[in-house]
């Protein structure tokens, strides 16, 4: 990648990192380690630059520490403070946190000192050929930059004409959106987004890779309206447009708070994106098309039925609730055992055109480009935009059910069907609740007659678990497994038939 790649990202900071930035005191007593493992790496990066850039290492390297730690931050939307989230683990204080990124995440902040430093020195480039030529930086013209741009404001929304104690009364939704793109500098990207998101008072979850961005965020209509236009004018995510952008009646208060961070994989399949890409993925089809598809597979044509497989992604709790007819929805609890189902029922995609769905697209993506792998399948199509951008054009089409969401909603409705069922009487229901037993995770459709009952629970053995709790009055030790008859019984990856 080019060195103007590399370190684009960097605006935000070159305000802080021109000649003043020496100034700046940033006081991390943590990074300075004895014997660190990376001492000597860190002499070899610096002995490549010029003298003035060697005098400034310290402050880049405290920078980049500065922002490894900020892509850490959790923001709750209580009255909790702030905390830190780093390999598993909460950080209450901030010496903590500093002292744990020192230790377990020096080779992290090493690149992106480089990156900062390579961004010093293509700036002092600049102004050495500016004084050669006589000109003075062409700051309003082609190919310059404006003050505004140098000093990374352009990356955040003019916030100055809103009335921030309104934003929360105003009517609210929530975004649903992934962009596949190469990201480089990933901790900068991340500190934006949290940067963007606390500024526009949204929550939600973002997922920041190398390989892209996946986000989906609830607030106010006209805070979600600058995010979209902040999104749309970041030079990594020219490719997209405002129709990438799914919306659902919501707000901030379908999430508890806000999560930003740095991750392998922007939709966790379990396969390395350097070892399988995106850009592998199958033909999109748009909605409508994709509605032609399934219309041909529904038909009476049997020939058809034989060679066409309608495709779920997604995972069995979602597919129970809501699902296109005669689907095959694997009975799968995560994605990251799609792989597996792969290779398990490699027979029943042989020579098979492969219609494949998920919620908004983003598992298509990898899912496809799996399958593709496996050089098994005629074809492979995927639903561009998901069931999210299908529903839109086709409330009443061959979706029938509601649309799991991943937030505190669980559901979205586009039609008054209902294809599921009380776990324990049977009467049509849909509508998720988390099992109420202690140290269990997992979702429960209970309606609101059994649930008055004490029926609460995913299964009997948790519900023998509450009410021996219930009746000893004491809580339950907190165990590091899941006990849950849901999950002990259910088969990892199911063999399929058609």
């Amino acid at each position: 990648m080019q060195q103007t790649e590399k370190t684009s990202n960097l605006g935000v900071y070159e305000k802080e990192m021109s000649e003043a930035g020496e100034s700046v005191n940033l006081v991390f007593p943590e990074l300075n380690i004895e014997n660190s493992e990376l001492h000597n790496s860190s002499k070899l990066l610096k002995a490549e630059f010029e003298l003035s850039l060697r005098k400034k290492f310290a402050f880049a390297r405290k920078k980049a520490f500065a922002t490894f730690v900020s892509s850490k931050e959790v923001t709750p939307t209580n009255n909790k403070s702030t905390h830190w989230e780093c390999c598993g683990q909460p950080f209450q204080e901030p010496v903590y946190i500093h002292k744990h990124v020192a230790r377990a995440h020096e080779k992290e902040i090493l690149p992106h000192t480089e990156a900062i430093l390579r961004f010093l020195e293509s700036r002092e480039k600049e102004k050495i050929q500016q004084a050669s030529t006589g000109r003075p930086g062409e700051q309003n013209g082609a190919g310059g930059t404006t003050g505004q741009e140098t000093d990374g404001s352009h990356l955040l929304p003019d916030t100055s004409h809103i009335n921030f104690d309104q934003l929360d009364k105003e009517p609210g939704e929530v975004l649903l959106y992934y962009c596949y793109c190469e990201i480089e500098d990933t901790h900068s990207v991340c500190a934006w987004q949290r940067a963007l998101c606390q500024l526009l008072r949204l929550t939600g979850k973002v997922r920041i890779s190398n390989e892209g961005i996946n986000g989906t965020v609830g607030g106010s209509k006209t805070a979600t309206g600058l995010y979209i236009e902040a999104m749309l004018s970041h030079s990594l995510f020219k490719d997209m447009c405002k129709e990438d952008f799914k919306s659902s009646d919501g707000g901030s208060y379908c999430f508890p708070e806000l999560r930003v961070g740095v991750y392998k994989e922007i939709v966790p399949m379990g396969v390395d994106p350097d070892k399988l890409s995106y850009k592998l993925a199958g033909i999109h089809l748009e909605p409508d098309d994709f509605h032609k598809e399934v219309e041909k597979f529904l038909s009476e044509d049997s020939l058809v039925l034989k060679d066409t497989i309608l495709l779920d992604c997604r995972n069995f709790y979602e597919s129970k609730i809501g699902q296109f007819r005669n689907c095959l929805a694997p009975d799968i609890r995560k994605f990251s055992y799609f792989p597996d189902y792969v290779d398990t029922n490699l027979e029943l995609f042989k020579g098979k055109k492969v219609l494949m769905y998920c919620t908004g697209g983003i598992r298509c993506e990898r899912g496809s480009a799996y399958l593709l792998s496996k050089k098994i399948c005629k074809e492979v199509y995927q639903l561009k935009g998901g069931i999210h951008k299908y529903l839109e054009q086709f409330p009443d089409g061959f979706y029938r059910g509601k649309l799991f969401v991943f937030d505190e909603r669980y559901t979205i409705a586009s039609n008054n069907d209902v294809i599921s069922e009380c776990r324990y009487c049977c009467t049509p229901w849909d509508q998720y609740r988390l099992c109420t037993t202690q140290n269990c995770c997992q979702l429960v459709l209970s309606c609101s007659v059994c649930r008055e009952k004490g029926h609460t629970a995913c299964c009997t053995v948790c519900q023998e678990k509450g009410q021996r709790l219930t009746d000893d009055g004491e809580p339950a030790p907190v165990v590091g497994k899941e006990e849950c008859e849901c999950t002990d019984t259910r088969l990892r990856v199911p063999l399929d038939t058609l």
